[in-house]
């Protein structure tokens, strides 16, 4: 069965379960009902009081429930966008709550942790289809959402083998209907490319960041001053989600490790051509770095979409979303 087998007037599931309303929660709760025919009711569940009451305030989602089981109770589809490694547990305290034939699904920004801790907390009778969507900002809360951030970005499924194929292309309609690109793809290949693409990013500019800030006072107030562009791109990087991306790079370690490697042997190349005035070597190498970046604008990244260069609702993307 493909998405766009299901009848585009009706909604794919009568209740879906948001469990976990920061920043990707609460656009997923926008972005679902913003599409009108992705769920007919929409219910949320976030262990902090404070924001329960906050998403109430900003009336976003159709119900907000005070405990687990009462947000899973009935919904044929359930989405943990908490910090990936709460979800173990979230799944072993729900399961007895969930319907059968549910839907599962998650948002975390790795996979194969995600497949041994949840897989097997999952109920028989429920599907599983992990999904993590490239997209999000460095800003966390329910406030941070907005329906228009999965436009023109990938959502990348990994679904096991003898995944019901009927709850991955339900899943791929769900998120085909919020204006994403959704692909299917191999959990420890998403692992691999991701840690290239979005952790490794995230830890240099972390690195970087501290790097500019662990010098003496008048330099650091220097550094703020005179911030150029750059800089100021990898400090807004640096302001996720801390539990998050701790959450990432523990979880994906094996991978991480093996691209910090390949990079900072690249780094050492690049030192020893500055000190030896290689500058054929240094041209060559940014020349090749530059028709990447043509390349990645190209591919609809980077904030750029087929739905126009204001996408995004005009606010900054960060692949590696933000499952907080």
């Amino acid at each position: 069965m493909s998405s766009d087998q299901f009848p585009q007037d009706e909604p794919l599931f009568r209740r879906l379960a948001v469990i976990g309303c920061g920043n990707i929660g609460s656009s997923v709760v926008r972005a679902v009902r913003a599409a009108g025919n992705g769920a007919a009711h929409v219910a949320v569940f976030d262990p902090d009081p404070e924001v329960r009451a906050r998403v109430r305030e900003l009336g976003i989602a159709d119900s907000v429930q005070d405990s687990l089981a009462g947000a899973v109770e009935g919904a044929d589809c359930v989405v943990l966008c908490s910090p990936v490694r709460t979800y173990g547990a979230i799944t072993r305290e729900m399961g007895p709550h969930l319907a059968e034939g549910a839907i599962l699904t998650d948002v975390g920004s790795v996979k194969m942790a995600v497949v041994k801790d949840v897989a097997p907390e999952v109920p028989e009778r429920v599907h599983f289809v992990p999904g993590h969507p490239v997209a999000g900002t460095e800003k966390s809360g329910p406030d941070a959402g907005f329906a228009e951030l999965f436009h023109g970005r990938y959502w990348l499924l990994t679904p096991e083998e003898g995944t019901d194929a009927g709850a991955v292309a339900r899943v791929e309609a769900l998120w085909s209907r919020v204006g994403a690109i959704v692909e299917v793809m191999d959990a420890a290949y998403h692992d691999k490319v991701l840690a290239l693409t979005s952790h490794l990013p995230h830890l240099i500019a972390y690195t970087i960041v501290g790097t500019a800030f662990d010098v003496e006072e008048q330099e650091r107030q220097d550094v703020i001053r005179f911030s150029a562009g750059g800089f100021r791109d990898f400090t807004r990087i640096a302001g996720s989600d801390p539990t998050m991306w701790r959450d990432i790079f523990l979880t994906n370690k094996d991978a991480v490790l093996e691209m910090l490697q390949r990079f900072t042997e690249d780094l050492t190349a690049l030192q020893r051509q500055i000190r030896y005035g290689e500058g054929d070597k240094l041209f060559d190498f940014f020349s090749r770095t530059r028709d990447v970046r043509r390349r990645v604008v190209e591919a609809h990244q980077e904030g750029t979409s087929p739905w126009g260069p204001d996408a995004n609702g005009g606010k900054p993307a960060s692949e590696g979303g933000d499952p907080e």
